[in-house]
């Protein structure tokens, strides 16, 4: 029988339709938490550049996570969420306080990646991955952090990843917003933990997603692998574990952490990444 250690919780996921996000909402609506996911929908007129490594997930998969969340007899709700638009993260911030009542759990799932050298880089897929990556984080963060800390009740979750702490030749956008995670992520556990609010983040390597499949067909058509299953290859060669991290790897930490037994566990990066450094 599993565990309802989130019963009467109430958590909102950002990425929530696929990949981890997807994950994620669906094991804290297993321990019982009513979810709300948003994501960045591909059937809007919403666009990302050729060389981004992101996934846009259909409408359809929004419902059927939703659908998927209540299944676990809990409250859902599903919206289309694009954290660079301060009035979108705002519109949502709302709906789901009407539908809820609070924000107990707050994971911040949406990512995205591009490929460029530092001294090429153009100047707009730099700033759309610091925007989603770090800017999404701060904007969901500072609306449900007032109201956690007059509840002394909060956990936020940022994920975050290997590329915080080591970096690639073409990932400077990337690395340079998941590092700026870890300084809010600790600003964030610093401000919260006289009110019971603990934030943490999880730094994952490679994890088996939609992303990270756009990444493998992107090396591809950049001419620096023949094929995505050489891609595939080379991205756990060097994993002692020579296995991809599995999405619902990256939940049960997070779902652990949002557990009352991690509550002495804040400002801290936990790296899931299967013994790997990126």
């Amino acid at each position: 029988m599993i565990e309802r250690f989130l019963k009467g919780k109430s958590a909102w996921v950002t990425g929530g339709a696929s990949g981890m996000g997807r994950a994620i909402a669906l094991r804290l609506a297993e321990a019982g938490s009513n979810v709300a996911i948003g994501s960045l929908l591909g059937t809007e007129g919403n666009s990302m550049p050729d060389d981004a490594d992101t996934y846009l997930p259909s409408i359809d998969e929004l419902e059927q996570t939703r659908l998927a969340i209540e299944k676990h007899g809990v409250m859902a709700y599903a919206s289309s969420l694009d954290v660079r638009l301060d009035d979108d993260v705002q519109r949502t911030y709302e709906l789901i306080i009407e539908a809820f009542g609070k924000v107990d759990i707050l994971v911040n799932a949406a990512g995205m990646d591009v490929h460029h050298l530092v001294a090429n880089h153009p100047d707009e897929p730099w700033h759309r991955v610091i925007d989603t990556n770090l800017n999404g984080n701060f904007r969901t963060i500072k609306r449900c952090l007032p109201d956690m800390q007059a509840r002394h009740f909060g956990r936020i979750l940022i994920i975050a990843s290997t590329a915080s702490s080591v970096g690639s030749p073409t990932n400077a956008a990337y690395c340079s917003s998941k590092a700026g995670l870890l300084g809010l992520m600790r600003c964030v556990a610093l401000e919260g933990g006289p009110y019971g609010v603990t934030c943490n983040s999880i730094s994952p390597g490679y994890v088996d997603t939609p992303m990270a499949h756009s990444s493998f067909v992107h090396a591809v058509e950049r001419g620096e692998v023949d094929s995505v299953a050489e891609a595939r290859g080379d991205a756990i060669r060097d994993y002692p574990q020579k296995e991809f991290i599995q999405p619902e790897d990256i939940a049960n930490t997070a779902a652990f952490l949002c557990s009352d037994s991690a509550k002495r566990i804040t400002m801290e990066d936990l790296r899931v990444s299967g013994g790997a450094f990126w």
